[in-house]
């Protein structure tokens, strides 16, 4: 029992509700078609979130390594960190999750394309072993792109395109310009809680030598660009559901109340510990618009 409490430490429980807040959109504007697959929606679930914990793990790995998460860091401490788990047998986990996330993503390939479009099925093999190189070396060995200001870059891809995008795609086997823009918005907002999370660290990650965009730009222009990654979102957010002819268009407009809230207590902090908690409610705020937009295009 105490070595599982110390998985899920490893896990963190709190990222997962944002991992799975592209797959929930893609899905959600699919509902309508008769070619929608509850089988695909579920797996795709669990294969984003299987995506996340090695994500999870190898962060908690390479800045352990790299000895970035220290007694200056102000976020929580890490089990890596912390002695909880040695460094043989959270390399062990990477590798296990790895393989799970892989075989998921093989059994929703196949059952999205079957054995005859091969073009898809490398394309979405290529993306697969794509998200599990983008997890692990984010942090992980001597050129992780993490540490050199890609960060932003990954996220937002993997978080808005490949998240969004692709899990329309393997419903529907093409995009759509909803599809697209919202995946815009998936995508800033995501890159908007990495941001958060280096506003938070830019002092211990300037010490020892991780170069983030927020390190790179300063914390000025960084509180600037993630006020610049909220309006745009909001926009694209309006703009979509203004446009959509659906019933209940006005329902994700309620998830614009708490990312406003977070707007302001952003604009009024400067404090790197203060950005913290703000991290939280952003995924927090952002799983919640992924669900009404869920239920927005499910009622119709």
């Amino acid at each position: 029992m105490k070595q599982l409490k110390v998985w899920l430490k490893a896990v963190r429980l709190r990222t997962l509700p944002l991992s799975v807040s592209g797959i929930l959109i893609g899905n959600s504007l699919c509902f309508q078609h008769p070619e929608f697959s509850v089988t695909l929606f579920v797996l795709m679930l669990f294969t984003a979130i299987s995506f996340q914990i090695i994500s999870n793990f190898a962060n908690d790995y390479g800045d352990g390594v790299k000895g970035t998460d220290n007694e200056n860091r102000l976020g929580p401490k890490r089990v890596l960190q912390q002695g909880l788990l040695s460094r043989e047998i959270l390399k062990k986990g990477i590798v296990i999750i790895s393989l799970i996330s892989l075989l998921l993503a093989f059994v929703l390939i196949f059952l999205a394309f079957g054995f005859n479009s091969w073009n898809y099925i490398l394309i979405f093999i290529g993306l697969s072993f794509a998200s599990v190189w983008a997890a692990i070396f984010y942090t992980v060995g001597n050129k992780a792109y993490g540490y050199y200001g890609f960060g932003d870059l990954f996220v937002f891809l993997f978080f808005g395109g490949v998240s969004v995008l692709g899990a329309y795609f393997v419903q529907l086997k093409t995009f759509s310009y909803p599809a697209i823009l919202l995946s815009l918005m998936v995508g800033f907002l995501s890159v908007g809680v990495l941001n958060l999370n280096n506003m938070r660290d830019i002092d211990n990650d300037a010490f020892v030598g991780k170069r983030t965009l927020v390190v790179i730009m300063g914390a000025a222009i960084a509180k600037k660009y993630h006020l610049f990654l909220l309006i745009v979102s909001v926009s694209i957010l309006v703009y979509v559901f203004s446009s959509v002819s659906i019933r209940f268009f006005w329902i994700p407009y309620l998830a614009i109340i708490p990312l406003m809230v977070h707007f302001i207590s952003v604009l009024k902090n400067s404090e790197p510990k203060f950005f913290d908690p703000e991290l939280k409610k952003l995924s927090l705020s952002i799983f919640f618009l992924s669900i009404l937009i869920f239920f927005s295009f499910y009622l119709g």
